[in-house]
């Protein structure tokens, strides 16, 4: 091929796991069970809080915020990774891979953004209990969880039109199993740094100032639940945060590994495990994290599911 940009090619080839034909077998069946697990999860979490009353507070709202970005960021990736897994064609057009890594993008950055926000709920809750439905008034809530898809759209729309205008001179090889912005400018037959030097400041400011809101809040947190005297109290305070402690670990620990290392220290089949964490193991894991130790939610399951009608 002598197209001289990428805007000129019909489609992309996304190498993935080919060259272990074995371990796609593998990787076909674990990634199906976590996919419908995900699917199943998600959607009970939101599904239980728009039927149950008690959770209809802040927490839920956010957490169906989360559990409907984690059904979209799955959706965007999975099933086209395993029809991948399953047959000899790789391939995905230009439009496509434009438009996948534009959503998945949006939504990793929009997790990022509400994990932040979900942490200063926690802590209106903890450390200003009185003054708890005050502060996140239904309106605040619904507009800093505007503001997160907002931002992480936004920056997706940038970080998209900035990758597909690097000329790549006929490359059209990937190799991931799906469209990232770090692969892709490594197909690019100019120098990429400036691309690699904006990305990285992006990405200091997308996972770091959350990180240091998620790392104030829960310092606080700490604080205040030690100065309880009851250990019932106790023991909730730390169970809610200790989940959500959880998933940010989880989330915030891959997406820093696969943003902000050097280039030249990037490993790009350590680079597929990571990225397979956190588009597909991560939104699997958070309804189970959050609900298996949650009394409202596991409560809110019973009466749903078991045709219960009694609300008190």
């Amino acid at each position: 091929m002598d197209q001289e940009n990428g805007s000129s090619f019909t489609g992309f080839i996304l190498l993935g796991f080919s060259d272990r034909p074995q371990l796609e077998r593998v990787l076909f069946v674990v990634l199906l069970i976590f996919y419908l697990l995900t699917l199943l999860g998600n959607t009970t979490i939101i599904a239980l809080s728009l039927l149950d009353p008690h959770l209809q507070t802040p927490m839920y709202f956010f957490l169906s915020n989360l559990s409907f970005l984690d059904l979209c960021y799955t959706t965007s990736t999975v099933p086209q990774l395993l029809v991948h897994l399953r047959g000899p064609d790789k391939s995905i057009s230009f439009g496509g891979c434009v438009a996948q890594l534009f959503v998945s993008l949006g939504l990793g950055c929009t997790e990022c953004i509400l994990l932040g926000v979900m942490a200063f709920d926690r802590y209106a809750a903890v450390c200003r209990p009185l003054h708890y439905t005050v502060i996140m008034h239904p309106r605040l809530c619904a507009l800093m969880a505007s503001a997160s898809w907002f931002i992480g759209f936004a920056n997706s729309s940038l970080q998209t039109v900035l990758t597909f205008l690097v000329p790549l001179c006929g490359r059209n090889k990937i190799d991931h199993f799906l469209c990232e912005v770090p692969p892709l400018l490594k197909l690019a037959c100019v120098d990429t740094t400036v691309n690699e030097s904006e990305l990285f400041f992006v990405s200091v400011i997308i996972l770091l100032i959350p990180v240091a809101l998620i790392t104030f809040s829960y310092g606080r947190i700490v604080r205040a639940v030690l100065r309880i005297k009851s250990a019932a109290g106790q023991r909730k305070a730390f169970g809610t945060c200790g989940s959500h402690l959880t998933v940010v670990s989880l989330f915030y620990g891959t997406a820093i590994y696969a943003y902000l290392q050097p280039s030249n220290n990037y490993s790009q089949d350590q680079g597929k495990f990571i990225s397979l964490f956190y588009t597909i193991v991560t939104p699997m894991a958070n309804p189970f994290i959050y609900t298996l130790r949650n009394k409202d939610v596991t409560g809110a399951m019973r009466k749903v599911f078991c045709g219960g009608n009694d609300s008190r």
